[in-house]
């Protein structure tokens, strides 16, 4: 059958909404509320961070292995069992009387978000029919955009008449719901008889953790050149026998198989490079629009909110588009547009009004929303179907990845004066979105060859 019938197609849809909604809040929600945390568990700020990183560093290890066992027992049962884990672990998150316990939840909270988004796209791709499979992804892409964009606001206004464990609490009923709509609705993918790679999963595992944490300490002073260089060995090394591990099995948890595909390794490079953009933009931006031009901070988070809401505004007509054009000429005319828009920043004014900054933000998020619905729909639609959970946690992990090579970089870049370090950012991103819309270009003329 080729996608769900239109009723329920749309509970599927209403399900994995709800689903993704709640997992992207949850990793936005909580920056916010931090310092409260603080004082009422009576930990330090170094402790309490991890409220945060401990989530998203689960995220980003557990992605293939729970992609592979997706590809195994069926993705409805991987989404479901994660939406279960992820709203009881938000209960125990409410109900933490300890920053320990409190990260504890996080953790296992982190699986069951982990779950989730390592197969949402292999059930579009289940829900929809080919035809209007851009259409899906697309529809997708505008979620995680406006609950990454609207994350701040709710949890504010959640702040404002509520104690912080509301943030969690909300997730209980939300999450009930959208278990029992995706038990009754959700598609039923074949079944593969294939072994679970658990092995493979383990030292994947570890292999991306270290490296994930390594990345998001280089800024940090203090390091000797002996510790540095030690991590950087072991990285290698762990990489090392990842690759030769992964390569010799038929499933492998790591999806060195779906990479070998010309459409899909390129498209998968394109991801990271241009979240790499993203990430270098969305952390670095704010310190040359505040401290260096002297808006305010409401003018600045004005300002910030113009690439997100072009993103928002345009990722539905990108995935209607896909549907009729290649991922190839929509992501290259999207990232040039990118460029474009960082070009025209780093053209401003001295001192350039609001408008000026706007409209060039807004340029940005317009060419990123064009190249990021069709980008994510080729690297499923170019992946075999018994291995789209793989594809789907590709995706996903390409995102991740990107955006924490950003950050990490302008933490790096922060360390010199300001002024410097604002304009080497910008720098920076544009040299990345230029070698994103190449290797998306490469894709319009490097065709895969036949299964």
């Amino acid at each position: 059958m080729d996608g769900l019938p239109t009723p329920q197609r749309r509970w599927a849809m209403t399900a994995v909404t709800i689903a993704i909604v709640m997992a992207v809040l949850d990793g936005a929600l909580i920056n916010l509320a931090l310092p409260l945390m603080a004082q009422d568990l009576g930990a330090s700020p170094s402790l309490v961070v991890w409220v945060v990183s401990s989530y998203q560093l689960v995220i980003t290890v557990s992605l293939f292995p729970f992609s592979a066992l997706g590809d195994r027992i069926g993705y409805s049962r991987v989404f479901i069992g994660g939406m279960l884990l992820f709203t009881a672990a938000s209960l125990a998150c409410a109900l933490a009387s300890s920053v320990y316990s409190l990260i504890g939840a996080r953790v296992l909270q982190g699986l069951g978000a982990s779950a989730l988004m390592s197969v949402n796209i292999a059930l579009i791709r289940y829900i929809y029919p080919k035809h209007a499979l851009g259409r899906g992804i697309g529809y997708n892409t505008l979620i995680v955009a406006l609950s990454a964009t609207a994350g701040p606001s709710i949890a504010a206004a959640i702040l404002a008449v509520a104690p912080w464990p509301w943030l969690f609490g909300i997730n209980v009923p939300l999450g009930l719901a959208a278990s029992a709509i995706g038990i009754l609705a959700l598609p039923k993918s074949p079944l593969r008889k294939q072994s679970f790679d658990m092995s493979g999963s383990i030292l994947s595992a570890i292999t991306i953790g270290i490296l994930v944490i390594a990345a998001d300490g280089m800024g940090y002073d203090g390091k000797s050149s002996l510790w540095i260089s030690m991590q950087a060995f072991v990285i290698v090394a762990l990489l090392v026998w990842l690759y030769f591990d992964q390569r010799r099995k038929t499933n492998p948890a790591i999806p060195l198989d779906i990479l070998r595909i010309p459409s899909v390794g390129l498209s998968s490079l394109t991801a990271i490079l241009s979240y790499v953009v993203q990430s270098l933009s969305y952390v670095g931006l704010p310190f040359l629009f505040h401290s260096i031009i002297g808006f305010s901070v409401l003018e600045t988070g004005l300002l910030m909110s113009a690439w997100p809401l072009a993103l928002a505004l345009v990722s539905p007509v990108a995935g209607r588009l896909s549907d009729r054009f290649s991922a190839g000429r929509l992501g290259t005319l999207g990232l040039a547009l990118l460029c474009l828009g960082l070009t025209m920043l780093l053209l401003m004014p001295d001192q350039p009004s609001v408008a000026d900054v706007f409209w060039r933000m807004g340029l940005c998020g317009l060419g990123f929303g064009l190249f990021q619905a069709p980008n994510s729909k080729a690297i499923i639609v170019g992946s075999p179907l018994h291995r789209t959970g793989a594809a789907s946690a590709l995706q996903s992990a390409a995102r991740l990845f990107g955006q924490t090579l950003g950050a990490a970089l302008v933490a790096n870049m922060l360390k010199q004066p300001l002024e410097a370090a604002a304009t080497e950012i910008l720098f920076m991103a544009l040299a990345f979105s230029i070698a994103g819309c190449m290797a998306s270009s490469l894709r319009i003329v490097v065709k895969d060859k036949p299964a």
